[in-house]
């Protein structure tokens, strides 16, 4: 199939199981949507016992979508963009140094955590994998997804303090997250020396460059909103400057998620909006960004659905992800309880942030992304299955659960 062939499918079906959901489910849209591809995947399977023509077609038609390259390189900086275009940078402001923690140091010790974890508990059920293969599994397992819990978010009116923490949090521990894990590859690959120096090398131009970067895209990108008065040419220029800004960061080996998250905040700064936006402007680039968002969401879940396909079904794989599921919850109420401590009065947060945060903490398409670009000998279809298993417990579970859980303990 062409390259347009593909995308139109998408849309399609996307749009196909988007009118089931409102119509029928009424589920949020990124939660119905994966369900729906997931139980449509299951009969396509089902049928495959008679027939197996419409599995083949299936098959044939993801084997042809480089899921990892189509959402780390393509759709995660529009994604990112458009979640932090609409973020509350004021209170992202006043809450950035517990974000700040949440997003780097929460995150590493996710990763050793679940790495620690991972390693004793696949012993338990007769699976012998090396450590530094649980440690990258941890790492590619530990960010959040902003794209999965924001919107719920918004659906339950979640306090905005709260709602900042863990949009936040979740914004930013992608690109660190990603960052993480290409350091952990590169040494569980092999490649060369691996130092100190060259880990902390790495991850600082990945990290600091990246937020560099993000922050001269905003800053031009502001500049030339402000020069003129013209609400489609200046839509296209927020557009330009993902693109461009994405292409720019892989060029020079920078983290495009970060930079796409700083450029976002500082174009959907309230007071860069008032100096550089007409009233006009902001309406058709809020939902320009809306709509942008809302497309790439629902064929990113339709695409986590149909990924059911490419997994390879062993008894042992499953028992391991479903252990894991709990195991991994632990390891992120442990890696949130100091930062979560050490603010706790200063800040005011809610009562029983850290419940709130771990349950929060959805597992989305970048973990299934960053599993699809394992090696073999890295466990590949042991670490694809336990990673499909907690995203679909985390999106339809806590996805479903975490606003009554907020309604409960907040309101």
């Amino acid at each position: 199939m062409s390259l347009f062939a593909i995308i139109s499918t998408l849309v399609v079906i996307a749009a196909l199981f988007g009118y089931i959901n409102v119509r029928f489910l009424k589920m949020p849209t990124t939660i119905g949507l994966m369900v729906i591809t997931i139980v449509f995947t299951l009969l396509v399977l089902a049928t495959s016992m008679f027939n197996n023509t419409l599995l083949e077609q299936e098959k044939l038609f993801i084997a042809q979508i480089d899921f990892k390259t189509v959402l780390l390189d393509v759709m995660l900086s529009f994604l990112l963009f458009a979640g932090a275009l609409h973020t509350n940078f004021q209170q992202l402001k006043v809450q950035r140094k517990p974000i700040l923690i949440f997003a780097t140091f929460s995150t590493l010790i996710s990763t050793f955590l679940t790495g620690i974890f991972s390693f004793f508990l696949l012993k338990l059920v007769s699976l012998d994998v090396n450590f530094i293969y649980c440690l990258l599994f941890g790492a590619l397992i530990s960010p959040t997804d902003p794209i999965a819990v924001l919107g719920i978010l918004k659906q339950v009116a979640a306090p905005k303090i709260l709602e900042t923490k863990i949009v936040g949090e979740s914004l930013f521990n992608d690109g660190v997250g990603v960052v993480v894990f290409l350091t952990i590859y590169q040494i569980a690959k092999g490649s060369g020396t691996v130092t100190f120096g060259t880990i902390a090398e790495m991850f600082l131009v990945e990290v600091v460059g990246g937020i560099a970067l993000g922050l001269l895209l905003g800053w031009f990108t502001y500049r030339l909103l402000k020069s003129i008065d013209d609400y489609d040419v200046e839509v296209i220029i927020t557009l330009a400057a993902v693109m461009g800004g994405t292409v720019l960061a892989q060029y020079l080996h920078l983290s495009a998620p970060l930079a796409m998250v700083t450029a976002g905040l500082i174009v959907g700064t309230d007071t860069v909006r008032k100096s550089s936006m007409s009233k006009v402007t902001e309406q058709y680039v809020d939902k320009f960004w809306e709509l942008i968002d809302i497309l790439l969401n629902t064929v990113l879940f339709v695409l986590i659905g149909m990924e059911l396909l490419i997994l390879t079904f062993n008894s042992k794989f499953i028992l391991a992800g479903l252990l894991l599921v709990p195991t991994l919850l632990f390891a992120r109420y442990l890696s949130l309880m100091l930062p979560i401590k050490l603010y706790a009065k200063k800040l005011d947060f809610v009562p029983k942030t850290n419940l709130i945060m771990t349950w929060g903490g959805l597992r989305g398409g970048i973990s299934i992304a960053l599993a699809l670009s394992l090696t073999t000998e890295m466990h590949r279809d042991l670490f694809l299955v336990i990673t499909y298993i907690i995203v679909v417990f985390s999106i339809i579970v806590q996805g479903l659960t975490v606003g009554k859980l907020i309604q409960k303990i907040v309101k």
